[in-house]
């Protein structure tokens, strides 16, 4: 597939806004099938043992914190395998392509390590003896996915790149029915096979991890043969590996500042009381969902902006930047009528409806998803804005300024709304909308000026 902008030459915002879509629509599809992945560990996980789940929640924030960052060298591969496409350099298609492999095999290898005797660090970070065993022996067994799922990551980007992306949907999908058949095997004991409860999650992640590594590699051996992917892998290409680098660390950095923001959001909730965290977890959720639209669009846009800085096309990059805007804007109308009509309905979908707390939780979460709907706005702009901003290979000034916009501004606004104003969750989630917003601007004019002064890409 291929909607190059050397074929359509005078490709006006809607033309960009169907390529966008047929570009997104299936990473959009493949994120969810990521995070039904999660999903589906937490509800398994949570029927066995209460305790297994609670082990599960600190382990795995752990693993994707670590595997967050790292996904930084395959995130930089997407733009730079774009433009090198566009630009007719197949060579340096593989160099980038097979550069973001090594560099996620060195950072793979580096922190499994610790991962495999995780115990000691989490007592450290003050969780409970019994918890953090737990915990531990998850981590025991998945931290031997690490690596796979940094080269899986690197193999979609390098797919998606080349806007092949129903292969990466196809393969994400089977990789959740696949994880989700061993969960329910190894965790209950079910098909005959031993019960295992947490370790039986651990084994079908790398079970299921390895699969999609595997999956995608074959087809890109098979179907992308041109490029050579894996020819000459042993020798290092030290420019391609520098270059990678330095596009990556920063993307790697932005994503561990953002989820910062969220997770401390998450313990200042936990202060004011166990219903409102509840609240806070659940909206959480639904927002967490509607995000994988937006971030498959930014995904999409990535990509495409990729393309036109690789031809040093600054009407097109403008243009298709202009439509991924348009199209994630379109679907926040969608969301915020959703959050403000129907609260109680998308809220319930997470309650027991015996639950004595139910009507609580519902009253919080409807304040919450209230300045979710606010939210929603300045979320899709600032990451809409990063993707195009890492399009055009531009990565250090926008982790600056997402920095300084979560930590400095989003989580002080939080707290001093929160609890000095009085303002309790609703606060909380206030500030989250004023750093989001800080960053929405930033990234924005950023990208904007930046994309003015647009010159070829050299890789």
């Amino acid at each position: 597939m291929s909607s190059s902008l050397a074929s359509s030459p005078d490709l006006n915002i809607s033309g960009h806004g169907r390529a966008l879509l047929a570009l997104g629509l299936p990473l959009v599809g493949s994120h969810l099938a990521q995070f039904a992945i999660t999903l589906t560990d937490t509800v398994m996980i949570g029927w066995y043992d209460v305790q297994s789940l609670a082990a599960l929640v600190l382990a795995g924030t752990l693993y994707f914190i670590i595997f967050l960052v790292g996904s930084g060298f395959a995130w930089a591969v997407t733009p730079m395998v774009a433009s090198a496409d566009s630009a007719g350099d197949d060579t340096s298609v593989r160099r980038v392509a097979r550069m973001g492999m090594w560099l996620s095999l060195i950072y793979g290898v580096l922190f499994t390590l610790p991962m495999l005797t995780a115990e000691p660090i989490l007592l450290a970070l003050g969780q409970e003896p019994e918890v953090a065993a737990e915990a531990a022996v998850y981590l025991s067994i998945a931290g031997f996915a690490l690596v796979p799922a940094l080269l899986t990551m690197v193999l979609k980007s390098f797919l998606s790149g080349l806007e092949r992306t129903q292969i990466v949907l196809w393969v994400t999908i089977g990789a959740a029915v696949l994880n989700a058949v061993i969960n329910y095997a190894l965790i209950f004991g079910n098909f005959g096979a031993p019960e295992m409860g947490i370790r039986g999650a651990a084994v079908a992640s790398v079970a299921s991890t390895l699969a999609s590594a595997a999956g995608l590699a074959l087809y890109a051996a098979v179907k992308t043969a041109k490029y050579d992917l894996f020819r000459n892998f042993h020798r290092p290409d030290w420019e391609a590996f520098w270059n990678v680098f330095r596009l990556g660390w920063p993307i790697g950095l932005t994503s561990f500042a953002e989820v910062g923001l969220f997770t401390v959001a998450s313990l200042m909730m936990g202060w004011i009381g166990t219903l409102d965290l509840a609240a806070h977890g659940i909206a959480l959720q639904i927002t967490s969902v509607t995000f994988m639209v937006h971030l498959g669009l930014s995904n999409a846009a990535t990509v495409r902006a990729g393309t036109a800085f690789g031809r040093g096309d600054e009407m097109h990059l403008r243009r298709g930047a202009s439509a991924a805007m348009i199209l994630s804007m379109s679907f926040v109308i969608v969301t915020v009528a959703c959050f403000l009509l129907f609260p109680g309905p998308l809220i319930s979908l997470y309650l027991d409806g015996e639950d004595p707390h139910r009507l609580q939780i519902i009253a919080l979460g409807t304040v919450l998803l209230a300045m979710a709907a606010l939210f929603q706005v300045f979320d899709s702009a600032q990451v809409i804005a990063l993707g195009v901003l890492r399009g055009v290979q531009d990565t250090t000034v926008p982790m600056i300024m997402a920095t300084v916009s979560y930590w400095l501004i989003g989580a002080p606004a939080a707290y001093i709304l929160g609890f000095p104003l009085g303002l309790g969750g609703a606060g909380i989630w206030l500030g989250l909308v004023i750093g989001l917003a800080v960053a929405g601007a930033l990234l924005n004019y950023r990208f904007w000026v930046h994309s003015s002064r647009l010159r070829s890409a050299k890789i």
